[in-house]
């Protein structure tokens, strides 16, 4: 489900507030009375060992996380970040927030009481409080106001410590949890239940609250063009619904066009065949509306076309339309380019053992990155967005590093033990991570980053090196990256892979080759630069560098990016003004 699309049913909001009353309800008799004595949570054992060695530090510092989540501090908070939101005119997220703490609060008020277990057999550092042990009022009133604040983090601030602060304020329930137990408050499947509860508020909640108001499409901020271009919506019926489609219709005539001819993309081919035949149509502008599949299928039928390709983002994952600036909402992203200007960009060409070759506009890869995507379904993609990949992601944390061999522009190969190969056309992935630093989509070049963290501090490592753009070179760099024109990864067995998100079969290779400037995009005009009207497209050019084969494969030394960029790596983008 797209942004733009409408919120759950208020019916189906109640069904899902009295659902996960009656499952946090049902856990906590199932925990204190096990049917017919089944099992014995025997929990107290825990606790018991942390009562028998507090310290005083640990005591003053256990006191100061629990008053994080205090009622007086968690109401504080909530009312102060919720008031700020509301005076910077964000009211869905400031009502995100107070939602989700107001929600998880009533649940837990309710569970409390039918439930009514009782506290720990220990010393209680926080006396007797009114309410019962299950579930953790602390803990869940914590999750559902810091952990709301860190995906706001996520999805609200611009830079790569967006990553750590929210990080840092998901820690913050942990830590809570923690507290409880030290203090000798809580059972273990109190806090665990605590957790539950609030995260599932924020997704009520999140799920709850309608979509953003549409305003009409604003006049076009270029003039129109001088001849109205035939314009084709190829679009994936799967994220796009009949509503947001005559929005972008609406937004394609507020800005001097002709009404589009409107093409719904099939499964099979992730819309080629409507792309095929928006051009065979006469259409010389092409806006492909769904996620990285489709628009990197209508980017392939148009490059070298001298059709000019409008990048609508409806997907998950919409990491070309991220990378060339355009905004996350489709109607502001459509807006945007029709109001820039036109630029060319590279392609790149994948192909291997079992895979014919196809082209990939943004990322593609093997090993761990493939196996997320291929093991995170399509329906848990809609409901959650690119946060569907997190909960596939921490399954294969644990997977075992493989020996893999590069060879990059035909030079002597390199031998690694890598957990995932990744080369991108682009950089930055969802919440502005720049996994390559160095990707431009429009330098001629490609850059591959391996992943090859030693254990859990190798992550650790490998988290900072993200944070801190650190590219030390060599085989114990948990990332080690490598630019060139012609990619080959060569491993010891087949694994998955991927391109553009979509899995495409495990396979032993995998070959990426760069095709420079090959396909003409509308990017968001430069600040210091006055917008262009969409320009009519080119004849196609035979002489076109996008359609001659790779001149760069004469052999020269493997370069790690931890080295001195090759020279002249910034002149060869290229720009259509």
């Amino acid at each position: 489900m797209t942004r733009t699309q409408g919120r759950t049913a208020p019916l189906g909001v109640l069904a899902a507030v009295a659902g996960q009353g009656t499952v946090l309800v049902a856990a906590g008799l199932l925990v204190t009375h096990p049917p017919g004595g089944w099992w014995d949570p025997a929990e107290d054992g825990l606790v018991a060992r942390l009562a028998d060695h507090r310290t005083a530090a640990l005591t003053t510092a256990s006191s100061w996380l629990s008053g994080l989540a205090f009622t007086p501090a968690i109401v504080t908070v909530t009312a102060a970040v919720a008031l700020l939101l509301l005076l910077r005119h964000r009211p869905r997220p400031a009502a995100l927030l107070a939602g989700a703490v107001a929600l998880q609060a009533a649940l837990f008020v309710t569970a409390a009481h039918l439930v009514d277990r009782a506290r720990p057999d220990v010393v209680r550092l926080d006396g007797a409080l009114p309410t019962s042990s299950f579930p953790s009022g602390h803990v869940g009133a914590a999750t559902a106001l810091y952990g709301g604040l860190g995906l706001l983090a996520l999805h609200r601030l611009r830079g790569r410590w967006r990553i750590l602060l929210c990080a840092l304020a998901w820690t913050v329930p942990l830590l809570v949890a923690a507290s409880r137990l030290y203090r000798g408050m809580h059972h273990p499947t109190d806090v665990l239940a605590g957790g539950l509860n609030g995260a599932a508020a924020l997704w009520v909640v999140a799920r709850a609250l309608p979509a953003r108001a549409h305003r009409a499409p604003a006049a076009p901020a270029a003039a129109p063009p001088a001849v109205p271009l035939p314009v084709a919506l190829v679009y994936n019926p799967v994220t796009v619904d009949g509503a947001l489609l005559e929005r972008l219709c609406a937004v394609l005539t507020a800005h001097g066009h002709r009404p589009p001819r409107r093409l719904p993309g099939a499964a099979e081919d992730s819309g080629r065949a409507a792309a095929e035949r928006a051009l065979a149509g006469g259409a010389r502008l092409v806006a492909a509306c769904g996620g990285d599949g489709t628009v990197t299928a209508c980017a392939e039928v148009l490059a070298g076309t001298g059709a000019t390709l409008a990048v609508v983002p409806c997907g998950t994952g919409n990491l070309l339309a991220r990378n060339l600036g355009l905004p996350t909402d489709p109607e502001a992203a459509l807006a945007a380019a029709l109001t820039g200007r036109t630029r060319r960009i590279d392609l790149m060409r994948a192909e291997g053992d079992g895979l014919p070759a196809r082209a990939a506009a943004t990322m593609a890869g093997m090993g761990l990155d493939a196996a997320v995507m291929s093991d995170t379904g399509r329906a848990l993609k809609r409901r959650l967005g690119w946060p569907a990949y997190l909960l596939a992601g921490a399954r294969h944390l644990g997977d075992r590093r493989f020996a893999l061999t590069v060879a990059v522009d035909g030079a002597e190969p390199v031998h690694r033990q890598v957990r995932a190969a990744v080369v991108g056309n682009v950089g930055t992935l969802q919440g502005g991570v720049r996994l390559l630093p160095a990707a431009a989509p429009d330098d001629g070049l490609l850059d591959l980053v391996l992943v090859q963290p030693h254990g859990p501090r190798g992550w650790w490592q490998a988290l900072l090196a993200l944070l801190t753009g650190d590219r030390r070179p060599g085989p114990d760099a948990p990332l080690e990256h490598f630019p060139g024109r012609r990619i080959t990864l060569t491993a010891d067995r087949a694994h998955p892979r991927e391109c553009d998100g979509d899995p495409v079969g495990e396979g032993r290779a995998l070959t990426l080759t760069v095709r420079p400037a090959a396909l003409r995009v509308r990017v968001p005009a430069d600040p210091a630069e006055q917008p262009d009207p969409a320009d009519p497209a080119e004849q196609p050019d035979p002489a076109d560098p996008a359609e001659q084969p790779d001149p760069a494969e004469q052999a020269q030394p493997i370069r790690s990016a931890g080295q001195p960029d090759r020279p002249g790596r910034a002149a060869v983008r290229r720009e259509v003004a």
